[in-house]
């Protein structure tokens, strides 16, 4: 899943040059209906959101952040100016964002390690078993997880 990431965060973090050319961005936006004081908002999503998706910290909150915007981003500015390969490009990068956000980080990132470290200290107490057990092993691992259900341990 790094690379994915990597790849996903390139394009976020890459479109964060808005910062040098300001000017440009904020007439951009106000061509094409949006107002000009989101940009900060813009900035700081995507410059934060892909390093939080390229270091793994976060993951599932920032691609469902990253989907929302995408899709905001080709009805609000790509789809009113004309332009269909933006447009296209946005939908492909909201699909992207969502199956981060349902598969997870993997196993290289910060919110894998973290649950690597919970199945560490659960195999320490044998008495936390069941629910607890199971949601250290789905952390890191997706939305899909969140719902299971305890397993008994003795029978």
């Amino acid at each position: 899943m790094l690379p994915a990431r990597a790849m996903l965060a390139y394009i976020f973090i890459h479109g964060a040059g808005a910062i040098a050319d300001y000017a440009g961005t904020v007439g951009y936006m106000q061509t094409n209906g949006v107002d000009a004081r989101l940009l900060p908002l813009v900035i700081l999503t995507e410059l934060g959101g892909g390093l939080l998706v390229l270091f793994g910290l976060k993951v599932r909150w920032a691609a469902i952040a990253f989907c929302g915007f995408s899709l905001l981003t080709a009805f609000l500015i790509h789809l009113r100016a004309n332009e269909m390969i933006g447009l296209q490009k946005n939908v492909a990068m909201a699909g992207g964002s969502l199956a981060l956000a349902v598969f997870g980080p993997g196993a290289w990132s910060f919110d894998g390690r973290r649950g690597r470290e919970a199945l560490r200290t659960l195999g320490r107490y044998p008495k936390e078993a069941g629910v607890d057990r199971m949601r250290a092993l789905s952390r890191g691992r997706g939305l899909l997880s969140i719902n299971w259900r305890a397993v008994p341990t003795s029978c």
